[in-house]
């Protein structure tokens, strides 16, 4: 499942993320959903989140 829709998102998932700073490289980042930064329903590039290690980045995919 991707991670554009807010909806599907909450505190407590575990999702696979991108930080700005790795958006050229690609390089991901796993992790436990803290909060949910973004506030639109839906997001092209995926819902910002903040994980439970203080990391910030765009949700790739749902770990399922």
């Amino acid at each position: 499942m991707d991670g554009t829709i807010r909806k599907d998102i909450h505190p407590g998932l575990p999702v696979v993320i991108v930080e700005k700073q790795d958006q050229g490289t690609g390089k991901s980042t796993c992790g436990i959903v803290k909060d949910i930064l973004t506030s639109a329903p839906v997001h092209p590039r995926g819902i910002k989140v903040r994980l439970e290690t203080g990391e910030v980045g765009r949700v790739q995919y749902i770990e399922v």
